[in-house]
């Protein structure tokens, strides 16, 4: 089951990189996130007034931590890759950028979360940098007349999502992954609206191809993606999560290949078999120590949810 939902994760959440390329071509950054929020907020919004149950017992401040993190995993992150693409950054490269996410999230996990990270964990780790750096670097290199500091943008991105991750994680309230849906996506819906009305960019444009653009980015990235991303975090933790983003850089050219007739050569087949290496080290390579120490800090959770429901 875990090798099905992280397949499924590594699709979806890599369909994203080429959502964002279809809807560049037929309106600007803004126009295409708010049209992908907005109307799934008013669906979600809609159906948390049925199914109330899942929002009862919980406060105004786990409330106001999820939005939080919606801000910081959907907003943040997804306006800086759009933002990058647009200016000019590639797809590949800006993968690139985001699979250094599991360095910094491994490197976080100890003093922040308490987690063991393995030194078989880290040499996973390191191989799989190398291996999205062997299918990118071509890329990268070719970036042409793109400003420097056109690269910082997917950066502050990636950086953006590693602190939702631990936000989320240190929570000790327990939130029903449909109510963290919800919450995200519609604080994403009124921060894009705002930003899209404000400079004059919120009216879509007469394309079929927008919609399809807006289809693929709602059933693939957020339902998909972004959905499995929470999940998957909850029943592995953050080193192996994020560890499947390193997959996110080669999967991407196959996506381009297939889609886009990218060429996909030798290069490209050797990063992906490294960093598919790179996965397996990483979830062999948790250890017993690391096994138990998780454990023991999970049932000290539930300790604390069980004395005291909804607490943070």
């Amino acid at each position: 089951m875990n090798i099905l939902l992280s397949l499924a994760f590594v699709l979806c959440w890599s369909s994203g990189f080429i959502g964002a390329k279809l809807g560049a071509g037929s309106a600007s950054a803004l126009t295409v996130l708010m049209w992908r929020f907005l109307p799934l907020a008013v669906v979600l919004v809609a159906v948390a007034v049925v199914m109330r149950s899942a929002w009862r017992g919980l406060t105004a401040r786990d409330l106001a931590r999820q939005a939080v993190v919606g801000v910081l995993s959907q907003s943040g992150y997804l306006l800086s890759v759009y933002h990058a693409i647009q200016l000019g950054v590639s797809s590949g490269t800006t993968a690139l950028i985001d699979g250094v996410q599991p360095l910094v999230a491994g490197a976080l996990a100890g003093p922040l979360l308490g987690q063991y990270v393995s030194g078989r964990q880290w040499l996973g780790l390191g191989l799989g940098l190398g291996g999205v750096a062997v299918v990118t670097l071509a890329d990268a290199a070719a970036g042409g007349d793109v400003a420097w500091w056109a690269y910082g943008i997917p950066l502050l991105g990636m950086l953006s999502l590693v602190a939702a991750t631990f936000l989320e994680s240190r929570a000790r309230s327990r939130v029903a992954p449909s109510v963290s849906l919800t919450v995200h996506c519609v604080t994403s819906a009124v921060l894009f609206s705002v930003l899209a009305l404000g400079s004059g960019s919120a009216a879509p444009p007469a394309r079929g191809d927008f919609w399809v653009a807006v289809a693929w980015l709602v059933g693939l990235s957020t339902f998909g993606g972004y959905g499995l991303y929470w999940l998957i975090l909850k029943r592995s933790g953050v080193t192996e999560v994020n560890t499947l983003m390193f997959l996110m850089a080669p999967v991407t050219a196959v996506w381009g290949a297939l889609m886009f007739g990218e060429p996909f050569g030798v290069q490209t087949a050797l990063g992906l078999t490294v960093c598919l290496v790179a996965v397996v080290v990483v979830h062999r390579g948790g250890g017993r120590s690391g096994t138990s120490l998780t454990a023991a800090r999970s049932e000290r959770e539930e300790n604390r949810w069980t004395r005291s429901p909804g607490s943070t």
